[in-house]
């Protein structure tokens, strides 16, 4: 793993050392922004770059401007809607990444800043669909609108509608370690409190840009390589700034 800073991790004994390793689903899954693109492909031009924008500069929150997005949706029959949700590939080696994690007893799940509507039937078509996923929700109006629903908003959370970083926390214990993947804005936040970070397009931006240490990736083999270099290890690098974050975190209650 890159360190870009001194003194950012602390040596631990590992011997008794255990994982929890949470997976960003859009972009990092699947080769392409599955939700993004549904609003490309449906929403109306210029309104949904006008409504990205506003997100973008802070004008409104994310769960705001996911209402505002599929508001602007015209009828979207939701049938084309599945076929066309059907169409996106997931990385070809996430498979056996995640037969390397239940060999090796260890937890994870998928955290997204999108919606059960096209991430469940994608995890059941690719048959994956007994690992936990914690994302926001599309309800069917009885119209067929398309109603956005966040169970796990923070209310103190202005950036994200799904609070990663408080299903990270609530899911680890203090003596796991914390793996997390992902790419992109949503991944910013709970990548910094985990102990071990990968890294590409926008997350690996900023980590360089804040000289967190992560480790880049282009598809999960990479990443399984790596964490196999990790799980041979006697000693391992535990992040003293994702645990001040952590502590942080608890101290809000």
């Amino acid at each position: 793993f890159r360190s870009k800073k001194n003194g950012d991790c602390k040596m631990i004994n590992n011997s008794n050392y255990s994982f929890k390793v949470f997976i960003d689903f859009d972009g990092t899954i699947t080769k392409e922004d599955v939700g993004a693109n549904i609003f490309l492909r449906f929403g109306r031009q210029p309104e949904v770059f006008e409504i990205v924008d506003k997100i973008r500069n802070r004008e409104i929150s994310n769960s705001e401007g996911w209402r505002q997005l599929f508001a602007s949706l015209p009828y979207v029959d939701t049938n084309e809607l599945i076929d066309f949700v059907n169409g996106f590939e997931i990385d070809a080696a996430f498979k056996s990444f995640i037969s390397f994690l239940n060999e090796n007893k260890v937890d994870h799940y998928i955290l997204s800043d999108g919606f059960d509507f096209y991430i469940d039937r994608i995890m059941e078509r690719e048959q994956l669909n007994s690992i936990s996923v914690f994302s926001n929700k599309l309800i069917i109006g009885d119209q067929g609108e398309l109603i956005p629903v966040f169970p796990y908003k923070d209310e103190e959370c202005f950036n994200c509608a799904n609070c990663k970083r408080n299903h990270l926390i609530n899911l680890s214990a203090d003596e796991e370690f914390t793996i997390y993947i992902g790419d992109g804005t949503s991944d910013i936040c709970p990548a910094q409190h985990a102990d071990f970070i990968f890294a590409k397009s926008t997350l690996l931006k900023f980590c360089e840009q804040e000289r967190i240490s992560f480790s880049p990736f282009f598809g999960f083999e990479d990443v399984t390589k790596k964490m196999k270099e990790i799980f041979s290890k006697k000693r391992l690098k535990k992040r003293h700034q994702a645990e001040l974050k952590r502590r942080a975190v608890y101290m809000m209650g």
